[in-house]
């Protein structure tokens, strides 16, 4: 059955940070034909996480809808390395690197889309074609001027930060990129915007009929407060073991939860609805998320799974079975916590580890600690806990004189 175009649009805009424009949308959806869209990823590494799969879910979305999804591997553009947001230029990846990091892609991508109907292309295909003379014609579309607006450019410029002549040709080799796949629409971050009007320029330029520009929110990761990247070490990589990225998703803020749910889940309106008023409890909110993200990627088994573990651990505060195991040799008949969590490998220093039992972050067989003078009997087995990710089984041993 046909979707009408009004369902169309009320799919299109759930999460969406902006649409240039909706009205040039509303008439392609019009047409009846199914639209091309965009979306561009560079293998500067080998692994996707949670904030990549933000565009991944909204061209699922579309895809759903009938229309042609573009996936472009930017195998060229990530020689040069997007520009955006950076304050000095990026390090320039070998050529093996970026095709080590483009072959894990397919595998990751089709956790989300269906590949069977997926166009999946790299820029390579045509940049390495252009050639000098057709580069040349390109950068010669643009201005030093027109890309001195760019945010980026103009701050490093001010701060005299160097600019490479080589990265004023991203923005245009991304908006060629549309050019050559006739995009209708072109999805990205909402920090990727100049890059993506740069395509609808250069399409009218070409005489093409301007592509749609979506733009999508950053996806805050663990902290909170920056967007999530493997480099930050906030983020959730989509092929993270499944209790991690179960118990990665449940140590999200409250406060993004529905956040979280607008951009990476598929459950409907009724439910979307109950979990911003809070008529899902948000321990059950971030169950249910966390289990459909697991079950994306490692199948329902493993979501399944993933909740029982979760809740044996944290919320029943049950051992696990597999729990490493760690011979500590004492000759005194206790230990102080702090030299044991530090002798142990748990925490960097004493400090740390006095820091973290006065926080109640430690548990001593599943008993929560807060007296960091607390001395611990060497004479048995302990389950020690630090935090919500290291756990392990110590057992004590005298040492021999």
């Amino acid at each position: 059955m046909r979707v009408g175009i009004d369902e169309q649009l009320s799919i299109i805009r759930r999460g969406a940070a902006e649409i240039f424009d909706e009205a040039e949308l509303r008439v392609k959806l019009a047409s009846g034909r199914p639209l091309r869209i965009k979306a561009g990823f560079d293998p500067t590494s080998a692994d996707l996480h949670l904030g990549h799969t933000v565009l991944l879910q909204k061209l699922r979305q579309f895809q759903k809808l009938g229309h042609q999804v573009l996936f472009l591997i930017g195998d060229f553009t990530a020689r040069i390395g997007d520009p955006t947001g950076r304050s000095e230029t990026r390090p320039v990846l070998t050529q093996e690197d970026i095709e080590a990091n483009a072959l894990t892609y397919r595998e990751q991508v089709g956790k989300v889309l269906d590949l069977s109907s997926v166009e999946m292309r790299r820029n390579s295909e045509w940049m390495d074609a252009l050639g000098t003379d057709g580069l040349l014609r390109l950068a010669a579309q643009h201005t030093v001027a027109r890309m001195l607006e760019r945010d980026d450019f103009s701050r490093r410029f001010r701060e005299h930060r160097p600019i490479g002549i080589h990265e004023f040709l991203y923005p245009l080799i991304q908006g060629y990129d549309s050019v050559v796949l006739k995009a209708d629409v072109e999805l990205g971050g909402t920090d990727q915007k100049f890059n993506l009007l740069m395509g609808r320029e250069l399409q009218r330029n070409c005489g093409q009929a301007p592509q749609v520009v979506l733009t999508m929110p950053l996806l805050e990761g663990l902290d909170g407060q920056q967007k999530m990247s493997k480099s930050l070490g906030n983020a959730i990589g989509v092929a993270c073991p499944p209790e991690e990225m179960f118990g990665s998703v449940m140590s999200i803020d409250d406060a993004l939860m529905q956040r979280y749910y607008e951009l990476l889940s598929e459950v409907d309106g009724v439910a979307l609805a109950a979990v911003r008023s809070g008529d899902l409890h948000p321990m059950e909110a971030k169950k249910r998320l966390a289990g459909e993200i697991v079950e994306r990627f490692h199948g329902e088994v493993a979501g399944v799974q993933a909740r029982q573990a979760f809740e044996a651990r944290f919320q029943r505060h049950e051992v696990p079975t597999d729990v490493p195991t760690i011979t500590y040799s004492c000759d005194l008949d206790s230990v102080w916590v702090c030299r044991l969590l530090q002798e142990a490998g748990l925490t960097t220093s004493r400090g740390e580890a006095r820091r973290l039992v006065e926080q109640g972050a430690v548990r001593i067989n599943s008993v929560k600690l807060t007296d960091s003078g607390a001395e611990i009997p060497a004479d048995r087995v302990a389950v020690v806990e630090v935090g919500k990710r290291r756990i392990v089984r110590i057992e004590f041993c005298r040492k021999m004189n």
